[in-house]
C-alpha cells in the first residue's frame, strides 16, 4: 500500500457531473466498515493548537472551526517525512475537516484574502494589451458564462490538447474562485481536497457553509489525494451522516509545484468516481511545465479522459496566460445530460452573483485562448525562466537541510523547514504564521505559510514564488526572457545568495543545538 505524506517517516526517501449517491451509502471500493473505527472528524483530542489570534481551539468534533487552524500534528510537506505529533495530540486520520483559519493577527489581514496566484513577474505581451484596449470602449455587457467568441476560443484551446469540447458545455467567469464557487453551489454537499491545496479553493466552500475535508497526498507529489485515504475519508464522513459530493484536484499543483504522475491521477480519479464524487480538475498550471534538463518535460495527466462523465475541467487564465489581476477562467463540463444540467446550474449561480467578465478582460482571454505565436512563445520562455530559478532555489533549500519536492511546473515551490525547528524556535518562530513573518523579513520577499494552503498552523512550511527572485525592476525582469541563463543575472544572483545565507544561518544554528554523543 502506497505511503502518504502522513505515513512517510523515512528521512532518506528521495522526493522524487453528478451528485453523489445516497449519503449513507458506503463508497464503492472503500474499505469495509468497522464499527470500532474512530469518527471521520480528524480532530484529535489533546492540547489545543494556538490560533493566529492567540485563542485556543475548542470546537466540537467533526465541524469546521471558525477562526482557528486545523487541529492536529504537522503533516510533512510534499515528499518529506512527517513531523511527530505535538505533545498531547494524537496521530492524524486520513481526512480531516478543514478549519476556517479566520482573521490573522492585526497587520496580516484576513487569511481568506490571500495569497494570490504566483505571478510571472514579467510584462504583459503587446498583443494581449491591444486586445483589451480594443474592447475597452464598449458598454455592452458580456453574457453570463461568456460570449460565443470566447467560448469558441476556449473549445479550440482544449481541442488542440486532444480533448473534445463543445461551446455549449463551457462556461467563463471572472476568475477561478467564482467559477469553483458556482460549481460547488450547483452540486451541493461536502467538498474534499488534497492537503495542501491552493489557497483559493477552501474559502469557496466556506462561503457556502459547506464542510470541507482535506486528504493527505501521496509522497511523490501534491495535487491529488492518496486514493486509499480518500476512500476511507468518504466512508467515515458518510458513516457520520455527511454528504461528500465534490473532489477538487490539480494535475499540476499549487503550492508544491509538482506534476502528479498519470498512474497516481488515474488511481485517485478511479477511487473518486467509484465513491460517487464529481471531480473538478484544476488545470491552471498545465501549460507551465518546466523544460526538463534531460528527456521530455512532464506531461500532466487528463482526468477528464479517465472519467468523462464525472470530471469538470477548470483553467484560471490568470495563472499561466493572463496577468494575475485580470480575472478570467473557463470550465469545461461533461458532454452528457448530467454535464449539461450542471453547466446550466452553474450559469444560474453566476447570474445570481453577477459574475460576468469585463469586456476588456474577456477580449484578452479570447486572444490568449486562440494561442497566437506571441502568446505561445511567451508561455514557453516564461516556463524556462521560472523552471531554472525554481531548480536553483530547490538546490539551495536541499543544501540547507530543508525538505521540498523538486518543482516541475508553475512559478513556486513548497518548503518544509521542520528539520530546522529547534533553530527557528530559538528565534521565537514556532508556527507557520511566525515563519511567514520571519522568512519574509530574512529573504525580502513574500513567503506565505503552509496554514494558508490547508496545512496545520503548527507546521513549518512556506511557499516560495520564483518571480520574487527576478527583482523589482521591470526592465531587468524582461531581460530574463532573452538571456542565455537567468541565474547569471545580478538581481537573481543576489536573491539566491540572500536565500542561501539566511537558510545556512538557520542550518548552522540547528547543528549547534544537536545533542552531542
Amino acid at each position: 500500500m502506497r505511503r502518504t505524506h502522513e505515513e512517510d517517516g523515512d528521512p532518506a526517501r528521495a522526493p522524487s457531473g453528478t451528485p453523489a449517491p445516497d449519503p449513507g451509502h458506503a463508497a464503492s471500493g472503500s474499505p469495509a466498515a468497522d464499527p470500532a473505527r474512530a469518527p471521520a472528524s480528524g480532530t484529535p483530542a489533546g492540547d489545543p493548537v494556538r490560533a493566529p489570534s492567540g485563542t485556543p481551539t475548542g470546537a466540537p468534533s467533526g465541524t469546521p472551526v471558525s477562526g482557528t487552524p486545523a487541529v492536529g500534528p504537522a503533516r510533512a510537506a510534499s515528499g518529506t517525512p512527517a513531523a511527530a505529533p505535538a505533545p498531547g495530540t494524537s496521530a492524524p486520520v486520513p481526512g480531516t475537516p478543514a478549519a476556517d483559519p479566520g482573521t490573522q493577527r492585526l497587520g496580516h489581514g484576513p487569511l481568506r484574502y490571500g495569497p494570490a496566484l504566483p505571478g510571472s513577474g514579467l510584462s504583459v505581451p503587446p498583443g494581449i494589451v491591444r486586445a483589451a484596449l480594443a474592447a475597452a470602449g464598449t458598454e455592452e455587457a458580456a453574457p453570463v458564462g461568456g460570449g460565443p467568441d470566447l467560448l469558441r476560443a476556449a473549445a479550440g484551446y482544449w481541442e488542440r490538447r486532444g480533448a473534445r469540447a463543445r461551446p455549449d458545455r463551457i462556461a467563463a467567469a471572472p476568475g477561478g474562485a467564482p467559477l469553483l464557487l458556482a460549481v460547488a453551489a450547483a452540486l451541493g454537499g461536502d467538498v474534499l481536497t488534497p492537503r495542501p491545496c491552493p489557497a483559493w479553493w477552501l474559502p469557496q466552500a466556506r462561503l457556502l457553509g459547506r464542510t470541507t475535508y482535506t486528504v493527505p497526498t501521496p509522497a511523490e507529489c501534491g495535487g491529488v489525494p492518496d486514493p486509499y485515504a480518500l476512500l476511507e475519508t468518504v466512508r467515515r464522513v458518510r458513516a457520520e451522516g455527511g454528504d461528500p459530493r465534490l473532489l477538487v484536484i490539480a494535475v499540476a499543483d499549487d503550492p508544491t509545484g509538482t506534476v502528479a504522475p498519470p498512474e497516481l491521477v488515474h488511481e485517485a480519479v478511479e477511487a473518486a468516481a467509484g465513491a460517487g464524487l464529481h471531480i473538478v480538475s484544476d488545470e491552471t498550471w498545465r501549460d507551465t511545465t518546466h523544460p526538463a534538463s534531460h528527456g521530455r518535460e512532464p506531461e500532466p495527466a487528463r482526468p477528464a479522459g479517465m472519467a468523462p462523465d464525472r470530471v469538470t475541467v477548470l483553467v484560471d487564465l490568470a495563472g499561466a496566460l493572463l496577468p494575475g489581476d485580470w480575472p478570467a477562467a473557463v470550465a469545461r463540463f461533461p458532454a452528457t445530460a448530467g454535464g449539461g444540467a450542471l453547466h446550466d446550474a452553474v450559469l444560474d449561480v453566476l447570474a445570481g452573483t453577477g459574475a460576468r467578465i469585463a469586456a476588456p478582460v474577456a477580449a484578452a482571454a479570447r486572444h490568449v485562448l486562440t494561442e497566437p505565436a506571441e502568446v505561445t512563445a511567451r508561455t514557453t520562455a516564461s516556463a524556462r525562466v521560472h523552471g531554472r530559478i525554481a531548480a536553483a532555489v530547490h538546490d539551495t533549500l536541499r543544501r540547507a537541510g530543508v525538505l521540498a519536492l523538486p518543482p516541475t511546473a508553475g512559478r513556486h515551490l513548497y518548503a518544509d523547514l521542520g528539520p530546522l525547528r529547534a533553530a527557528l524556535a530559538a528565534r521565537g518562530v514556532t508556527d507557520a504564521q511566525e515563519l511567514e513573518d520571519h522568512l519574509g523579513t530574512l529573504l525580502g520577499m513574500p513567503a506565505p505559510g503552509g496554514h494558508r494552503f490547508g496545512d496545520a498552523l503548527t507546521s513549518l512550511r512556506v511557499r516560495l514564488d520564483t518571480a520574487a527572485f527576478l527583482g523589482t525592476d521591470p526592465r531587468l525582469r524582461a531581460q530574463a526572457l532573452t538571456v542565455p541563463d537567468p541565474l547569471e543575472m545580478p538581481q537573481v544572483k543576489r536573491a539566491l545568495t540572500r536565500c542561501a545565507t539566511a537558510l545556512d544561518g538557520l542550518r548552522a544554528d540547528a547543528r549547534r543545538r544537536e545533542p552531542t554523543s
